[in-house]
């Protein structure tokens, strides 16, 4: 498959602040690529230099084949949603696609061809002909990544899409992306803070304090830096707790449940034929990437933008 993207010592500062401290990290072709981050970690400082829209002080980013700074096909190359909507409120969405076009020298049928397909794939083109100032959320989000997709990028760059958005236009936009990526095989960068929407990368990478924390795919971060819980509703309370102290166990309860971390489903297996007379039911919850992304930062992933 081979890496689309690969950045190496890459390095940014602001006067005496490090924001970003020569980090490297790849992204295989074709994958849905997750980069996380807590506010000031460079995350964001980061992509605006993948996006050719900041220059890095020094390293090397090459994104297929083209090497940032020496080479202008960086910019056809990839397509960016950036987290803030920017397209103009007055025209219609067709006309916003056909103003695209041009920035890529797109003209005449061609660019009507690059719009309607822009359009019909990020599933704008029944409200192709509406203002996009008149949209819905959710509309002028789909809108959005069919502008990215206007010049048929390799790379797509996904920054916080659906910041905002209720959970069902969440969903939908969602099915678009990913739905977009099986038909094309476009490699998709994304930064989200919604650690459900990383879990369902291929690959994560984590940035703190302008470094690289951690690397590596959902399941295995989980199984690195996260927990399984299991919960037990007691019939016999305090026997169980008993249990529990007899054994060393730690564990916490509220509202009547007793929780316990474990390290795995199997591991309980033991426990659960000592106990079972003496609860009414159990659950095994797994361990999940905000658990890993409090892990690795030390940081809620509310304070995370």
């Amino acid at each position: 498959m081979g890496n689309i993207i690969e950045v190496s010592g890459l390095k940014k500062s602001y006067g005496n602040v490090r924001a970003v401290k020569g980090i490297d990290f790849s992204v295989d072709r074709g994958t849905l690529f997750a980069f996380l981050g807590p506010n000031g970690a460079g995350k964001s400082t980061t992509i605006d230099m993948l996006c050719t829209l900041l220059a890095p002080d020094s390293g090397k980013v090459v994104i297929d084949g083209s090497v940032l700074g020496k080479d202008d096909d960086i910019r056809r190359t990839i397509g960016v949603v950036f987290q803030d909507h920017v397209l103009d409120p007055l025209l219609t969405v067709r006309e916003n696609l056909l103003t695209r076009a041009r920035f890529y020298n797109i003209t005449g049928s061609r660019a009507k061809e690059a719009a309607n397909a822009a359009a019909e794939a990020a599933g704008a083109a029944e409200f192709a002909d509406r203002r996009y100032g008149k949209l819905s959320g959710g509309q002028r989000r789909r809108a959005d990544i069919a502008r990215a997709l206007v010049n048929t990028p390799k790379v797509l760059f996904l920054d916080e899409p659906t910041t905002g958005l209720d959970p069902k236009t969440k969903g939908d936009v969602w099915r678009t992306i990913m739905g977009l990526q099986r038909k094309t095989g476009m490699t998709v960068f994304l930064t989200t803070h919604y650690m459900e929407e990383a879990a369902a990368a291929d690959y994560i990478t984590i940035i703190d304090n302008g470094e690289i924390a951690v690397q590596g795919t959902p399941y295995e971060l989980e199984e690195r830096y996260s927990t399984d819980t299991m919960r037990l509703k007691p019939k016999d309370r305090e026997s169980l707790i008993s249990f529990f102290k007899s054994n060393g166990i730690k564990y916490n309860e509220k509202n009547g449940i007793l929780s316990l971390n474990i390290e795995d489903s199997l591991s309980a297996i033991p426990m659960l034929n000592s106990i079972a007379a003496i609860i009414e039911g159990f659950e095994v919850v797994h361990g999940t990437m905000e658990d890993v992304f409090i892990q690795v930062t030390g940081k809620e992933t509310e304070n995370y933008a």
